[in-house]
C-alpha cells in the first residue's frame, strides 16, 4: 500500500511495516483511496480527523441561506385599507429576505368570486414589483388562490 502522512517517508509499503509505522509514532493508519492501485493509506489521528471534518461540515451549514416563507391571508372581498396593510407587511418581510406567500381564502359561497381573488394577488404583485419578482403566478388548490413571491436580489451600494 501507499502511504502517506506528515513526518513519514512517503512510499509503497507492506501492511505489516505501515501498521508499525502508524504505531511507533502513535497515530491511526487510515485508508484514504481503497480503490487506487496499489491503495492510498495515511497516518494521522483519527480522533482529531473526524473533528475537524464535522468542523467543516458546521461551518458549511451554517453559511447555507434559510429560506423563509411568510403567509398573508387575504378574503375576495378584502378593503382597500386591509390591503394596505398587508402590503407593508408583505414590504418589510421581502426587505427582510424572506419569500410571500399570499393567498385568498374562498370560504362556503365565495368561490364565485375567483376572478376577483385572482385580480386582488395580480395587484398585490404588482405593487410589489421593485422588491420582488413573482415565483408562481396565481394558482388555485382546493379553496385557495395563491401567489408566491421572492425577494429581489439588491446590487451593492
Amino acid at each position: 500500500m501507499r502511504l502517506v502522512g506528515e513526518g513519514i517517508e512517503q512510499g509503497v509499503y507492506p501492511i505489516r511495516r505501515a501498521l508499525e509505522i502508524a504505531q511507533e509514532q502513535e497515530l491511526d493508519l487510515v485508508e484514504i483511496s481503497p480503490n487506487a492501485d496499489p491503495p492510498v493509506c495515511k497516518v494521522l489521528d483519527y480522533k482529531k480527523f473526524l473533528y475537524e471534518q464535522k468542523k467543516k461540515q458546521k461551518e458549511l451549514k451554517s453559511k447555507a441561506t434559510k429560506i423563509v416563507v411568510k403567509e398573508i391571508r387575504f378574503g375576495p372581498n378584502t378593503d382597500d385599507h386591509d390591503f394596505e396593510f398587508k402590503l407593508k407587511h408583505a414590504k418589510e418581510f421581502l426587505e427582510q429576505g424572506a419569500k410571500v406567500r399570499a393567498f385568498v381564502f374562498f370560504r362556503g359561497r365565495s368561490i364565485v368570486y375567483k376572478d376577483q381573488g385572482e385580480i386582488l394577488l395580480l395587484r398585490f404583485a404588482n405593487e410589489l414589483e421593485d422588491l420582488a419578482k413573482v415565483e408562481m403566478l396565481p394558482k388555485m388548490e382546493g379553496k385557495k388562490m395563491f401567489i408566491i413571491l421572492a425577494p429581489k436580489k439588491l446590487g451593492k451600494k
